[in-house]
């Protein structure tokens, strides 16, 4: 399908004017994780709290007392950005703030691997927070590590071209979505306004919401700062990250028309990809198309499946008592 070049021209972008991060940080020239932090409270605006596991953004957010973030920022341990902000959340409803957006920003690592139990019981109660992976796919922040994010041939410190990452990437948007949570959605540093619109809707939605961002990162890609925001929109164009959202585990909508642009480009601007050979471009382009298909064939599923029915719960009435088991 042929793409519109004018749906793409940062001057036709229309994104709000409010600022709530300062200039000043402390991310690396063509950080993508900077430029994603910037849209994301462009969306929810300044009447939010930022939890922040050990990360890039730990270190980007600037250190104590100084923050580029105009908005209270909590910074907690590796594993433990949903619980934490899941806590966040009880404390400012105990005190009658509903109001108060609760934003947990965690990198793959801190979310695909060490975070992922915290996360998986957060949103397994259907805590009510905003979680967005940031995804640059490795463990940047210590040294360009392999995760489960680490797509099929990339090299990493512990991923040498002598043997790069054999195995496929954790699909962690259909890990979410088999908990049934509210709201499940896919964005990108390349489409802003895609990426504002569904942070308004998790916004406005009770319960756990889940969005995987994809973001470029110049030194764990090995790429230039200027192509940052074209590889983010090379990653959606050629088919490899599809932009989605999911509403309760069921229904599928796909938000974009990728153009299928030969994923040869993609890779070419990513030193992480130099040593691939001819074959293995071949089998991430045959990937690229399984994986439509089946993105495509659950989007038609999901047209035709009713909402899952909600849970069951056993209400004791003041008064009575649990059925015995004697």
């Amino acid at each position: 399908m042929a793409v519109d070049p004018k749906a793409y021209d940062p001057r036709n972008l229309h994104l709000p004017e409010l600022e709530v991060m300062h200039s000043g940080h402390l991310a690396c020239p063509g950080c993508g994780a900077a430029l994603g932090m910037r849209q994301a409270l462009k969306a929810l605006g300044d009447n939010t709290m930022v939890v922040i596991p050990a990360c890039c953004w730990a270190v980007i957010v600037g250190p104590y007392p100084y923050e580029a973030l105009k908005v209270p920022v909590l910074q907690v341990a590796f594993e433990t950005a949903a619980i934490s902000a899941a806590g966040v959340r009880a404390a400012l409803d105990a005190q009658g703030k509903h109001d108060t957006t609760v934003l947990a920003w965690a990198g793959d690592g801190g979310t695909f691997d060490i975070g992922f139990q915290s996360l998986s019981g957060a949103v397994e109660r259907n805590d009510d927070i905003i979680y967005v992976c940031y995804d640059n796919e490795a463990y940047m922040n210590t040294g360009i590590q392999r995760s489960s994010a680490t797509p099929y041939g990339a090299w990493t410190t512990t991923t040498p071209v002598e043997a790069p990452k054999a195995e496929p990437k954790k699909n962690m948007v259909e890990i979410m979505v088999e908990h049934r949570i509210p709201y499940t959605a896919t964005a990108s540093i390349a489409y802003p306004e895609d990426f504002i619109r569904k942070l308004r809707k998790a916004q406005s939605i009770r319960g756990a919401k889940f969005i995987h961002l994809w973001i470029s990162c110049p030194a764990g890609h090995k790429s230039e700062e200027r192509y940052s925001v074209k590889i983010a929109r090379l990653a959606v164009e050629t088919g490899i990250f599809p932009l989605y959202e999911v509403e309760n585990g069921v229904h599928y909508t796909i938000n974009h028309e990728p153009a299928f642009t030969d994923v040869a480009e993609y890779l070419r601007l990513q030193g992480r990809f130099r040593h691939l050979k001819d074959e293995d471009i071949e089998t991430i382009r045959r990937n690229i198309e399984w994986e439509w298909k089946r993105l495509r064939a659950k989007a038609e599923m999901g047209r035709t499946l009713p909402a899952p029915p909600p849970p069951v719960r056993a209400v004791v009435e003041e008064g009575e008592h649990e059925p015995s088991t004697e």
